[in-house]
């Protein structure tokens, strides 16, 4: 849901209107449904006439520009991108293996991706509790697969709600309903997204958040997992047993928790506790968890 509505802050058309006629930003919304990226130039440089403190504006400015940046293209080659790819075969019907793949790829022009990231840093500057603009700037860098500063951006968030006592708004300056939760889930997503990259290289990023997290919310129990995860992929199990021990205490039916102890012993060659946690899984878990639980149990017993 939360990668929803983070897409939502460039994509999704809100509507709104003052005294029966559509604001500057229904009408900006409704050109870029339309495609009209000529109108919606015009439209800009109308709005940042008429109230170039409006925060509205920057968000638009950096819709614009990320649109405009953005490239597809069709490419052929042996390393292919995205589950829509087409084998090229040989002539030879001998030859099993595809000597290419046809695929579709997108790229962003640099050119206009800096003005974009211009416009929404100086709207975060203007209005700083504003997490649409943050979580803007951060899907972006997840796009681009730029994830130091993808990471960056997610610390200077969890800083920030700190040093607001979490009251962040949303578009049109709206409130965030429960703000801290609302937050912490979606920086969960972004914990997802690195972590399913699986690149290894990115478990430091991974680190890095969950840590500065615990900083401000030492008993949040999902941060505590993604740190146990980065030390148990790093092979430091006695590590990883820290946190999950602790989040067990907090949370003592998350299966996922007990899942991952359960684990961290059988790494480490304990038996007895892998098969202990493993039984847990099985009375907590969902039927997935169950399976598995029940197979690693007959697996440590043999």
């Amino acid at each position: 849901m939360k990668k929803q509505i983070i897409i939502g802050f460039i994509l999704t058309i809100l509507i709104h209107t003052i005294n029966g006629q559509p604001t500057l930003k229904q009408q900006f919304d409704e050109l870029v449904k339309n495609k009209d990226t000529t109108g919606q130039k015009n439209l800009l440089i109308k709005w940042e006439n008429s109230n170039h403190n409006d925060p509205e504006l920057y968000v638009a400015y950096f819709n614009y520009f990320v649109n405009k940046s953005r490239k597809e293209v069709i490419r052929i080659d042996k390393n292919p991108n995205g589950d829509k790819v087409l084998s090229i075969m040989d002539k030879d019907s001998s030859k099993k293996e595809p000597v290419g793949y046809l695929y579709g790829d997108t790229y962003y022009e640099p050119e206009f991706l800096k003005k974009g990231f211009s416009y929404i840093d100086i709207g975060i500057s203007k209005y700083p509790s504003r997490l649409d603009m943050r979580f803007g700037k951060t899907y972006m860098y997840g796009q681009l697969q730029d994830y130091e500063n993808f990471t960056n951006e997610i610390i200077k968030t969890i800083d920030y709600s700190n040093t607001i006592h979490n009251q962040w708004t949303w578009s049109e300056n709206k409130p965030v309903d429960n703000p801290m939760n609302f937050m912490l889930s979606a920086i969960q997503d972004y914990q997802y997204q690195l972590y399913n990259t699986g690149d290894n290289r990115l478990l430091p990023d991974m680190k890095r958040i969950a840590e500065k997290v615990l900083t401000y919310y030492p008993n949040h129990v999902e941060s505590l997992s993604n740190l146990a995860v980065v030390y148990l992929l790093n092979n430091e199990y006695d590590k990883a047993l820290v946190p999950l021990l602790k989040a067990e205490k907090l949370a003592p039916q998350d299966y996922i928790v007990l899942s991952n102890i359960a684990q961290s012993y059988k790494l480490k060659g304990d038996k007895n506790n892998a098969i202990k946690y493993y039984e847990k899984v099985v009375i907590c878990g969902d039927d997935q968890a169950k399976e598995y639980a029940k197979q690693q149990i007959n697996e440590l017993k043999k």
